[in-house]
């Protein structure tokens, strides 16, 4: 071969094969399948190739598309009804499985994972009318539902209950389930043992209403079931709902995301964990509020690994909120790094400050594999988050430009972020006044798209939305107080606030707006409200979480303790809480 005149086609089939496998499927097959060489259309066959088709895109803005009309014109025509034998499974959008799934017969199809997923599929599709019944009935094995992050549930949501009952009664061969999304919410109800019953699922992933909820799931209407991931929205369970509280000697995997108030981990979350003797692998993401002790090393030592010999894998993000009054003596966060430590635990992190009246306790495995992390304070320890995609800060001590730049640092993959702080940063605003800011240097946010600071102080509205001190390149979605917003941005004319507000498609306020020029232009994507046109104005929802006054309530508690504290107890506070400040 002369090497100066070769070509991709005189390589051998092994090089090329390996080549191709480094590039994305989809591209490979658009691009190589049909295109008048038998060798390629051969190589383009393979199963490596044709398995698994994933037929979305995701944007930088975290939205959720089909692949382009050409390139699905071309997969619908021309390839998939000759490589159709060789799919098992198939990623879609919801728009357009229909197209997809009628383009040719799949015979060997056992997994679906639909994206922007809604209630009104269920009747077309997955009832006896479908024309996909064959392939849903009794085929498909693994079903993966994924609701659209930004549905509005009130008028998507057909079914009270959930979609649960009835895709576990038309798929009859289903052995995974998993339906993630707040419009998914299941609720049992004392419902009978017929209801949401599979003699096959073996894994299910669900959100689920109440901790009654997740009690039924386990009371032996799955009884083949040995993986159980599930969210509970509220953990406050109902005595009078009667559960099968045996052992569970099947499950061998168990995950659990839940919040959790005064003593329902131990009356309620505890209890669960006892039950599963055989379990292999565990993950506990807990937030405890108004608990009287920490959950530490030798607690959960005690009360959950004693209980389970055969485990092996043990994910945990355990938050712990307590009232000064109900410690003995004040700990640090090596006291409770000791505990963990005592039980043979090394990989873990420990997070520890006081708020005046509360105290936060944050234990958590290592590397932390969590996507949501909440009431992180000034002080937390120089590690990379990884995996954390939501993000929620809460301090009374300032948060100054450094912290953030610490915060885009260890979480690097930052897409939704929280800022709950009432105190000005008046230490560094004399300097940010000033012309030269050189020696700060811009934060940069590349993933953020969603961002709260509705209660908080105006210097984080201008720390975030001044491109001098932070760069948001695809924010979209921004929670924020409409008269802090307009102070900093001029009444919508200044300059350097106007690039991170250029790509906000969501701006929620509470309050009604004004329709203006100067506004519209500050806000050229925005759909977040609509427009009364006889009266020229936004009609905006308003929109006042729990946690948002709780934490309102808690911030006019801690400043009103705080004037009380004699100067000794102020500086002793700030001294812990700013003590690992870079």
């Amino acid at each position: 071969m002369n090497q100066l005149n070769a070509g991709l086609l005189d390589l051998p089939n092994e090089i090329l094969f390996i080549i191709l496998k480094k590039l994305d499927n989809m591209y490979v097959l658009y691009s190589l399948f049909d295109v008048g060489n038998q060798r390629l259309d051969m190589i383009v066959q393979e199963k490596t190739f044709t398995k698994t088709l994933n037929f979305v895109v995701t944007t930088s803005f975290d939205d959720i598309l089909s692949i382009s009309d050409s390139m699905l014109n071309r997969f619908c025509i021309n390839i998939l009804p000759k490589i159709n034998l060789n799919v098992k499974s198939l990623i879609l959008e919801s728009g357009s499985m229909e197209r997809i799934l009628l383009a040719a017969d799949y015979p060997n199809l056992v997994e679906l994972k639909l994206f922007n997923f809604n209630d009104k599929v269920v009747v077309p599709y997955f009832t006896g009318k479908s024309p996909f019944r064959r392939i849903f009935q009794q085929q498909i094995t693994d079903l993966i539902l994924v609701y659209k992050s930004d549905i509005n549930i009130l008028l998507e949501r057909q079914y009270q209950n959930g979609v649960h009952e009835y895709i576990l009664k038309f798929f009859e061969s289903l052995k995974h389930l998993s339906i993630t999304g707040l419009p998914s919410l299941l609720s049992l109800n004392n419902l009978p043992l017929t209801i949401c019953y599979s003699s096959t699922l073996y894994k299910l992933s669900v959100f689920v209403n109440r901790f009654g909820d997740c009690l039924a799931l386990l009371d032996g209407r799955l009884k083949q079931l040995t993986m159980f991931i599930v969210i509970i929205e509220n953990t406050v369970y109902d005595s009078s709902v009667v559960c099968n509280m045996d052992d569970l000697p099947n499950l061998k995997c168990f995950s659990l995301t839940c919040r959790c108030f005064t003593d329902d981990y131990d009356t309620q979350v505890l209890p669960l964990l006892r039950r599963m003797s055989n379990l292999e692998e565990l993950a506990l993401n807990i937030i405890n509020q108004n608990r009287t002790t920490f959950v530490d090393g030798t607690q959960i030592n005690n009360e959950i690994l004693v209980h389970m010999p055969r485990l092996y894998k043990f994910d945990f993000n355990i938050n712990t909120e307590t009232k000064l009054h109900h410690l003995v003596h004040y700990l640090s966060s090596d006291d409770i790094q000791r505990t963990f430590t005592n039980i043979g635990y090394q990989h873990v992190g420990c997070i520890l400050y006081y708020i005046n009246s509360s105290a936060i306790c944050h234990v958590f495995s290592l590397p932390f594999m969590f996507h949501y992390l909440e009431n992180i304070g000034n002080t937390f320890p120089p590690i990379i988050f990884g995996h954390v995609t939501e993000l929620a800060l809460y301090d009374i001590v300032p948060f100054k430009h450094e912290f953030f730049i610490r915060i885009a640092r260890s979480f690097p993959l930052l897409k939704k972020l929280r800022i709950i702080n009432s105190k000005s940063q008046s230490q560094m605003s004399n300097n940010w006044n000033s012309k030269d800011n050189q020696l700060y240097s811009i934060v940069e946010y590349p993933y953020l798209i969603s961002l709260c600071i509705l209660v908080s102080h105006i210097d984080y509205v201008e720390q975030f939305l001044n491109e001098t001190k932070t760069h948001l390149p695809h924010l979209t979605k921004l929670r924020v107080d409409y008269d802090q917003l307009a102070v900093v941005t001029n009444n919508f004319t200044r300059d350097t606030t106007r690039v991170n507000c250029a790509k906000v498609k969501q701006l929620i306020i509470e309050k009604t707006l004004v329709h203006s020029k100067d506004f519209n232009v500050y806000f050229p994507l925005f759909t977040g409200a609509k427009r009364n046109e006889s009266s020229n104005q936004y009609q905006t929802i308003i929109i006042r979480p729990q946690y948002h006054e709780r934490k309102k309530n808690e911030e006019s508690e801690n400043e009103q303790a705080l004037k009380n504290n004699d100067s000794a107890d102020k500086n002793k506070i700030e001294i812990e809480e700013c003590d690992d400040d870079d």
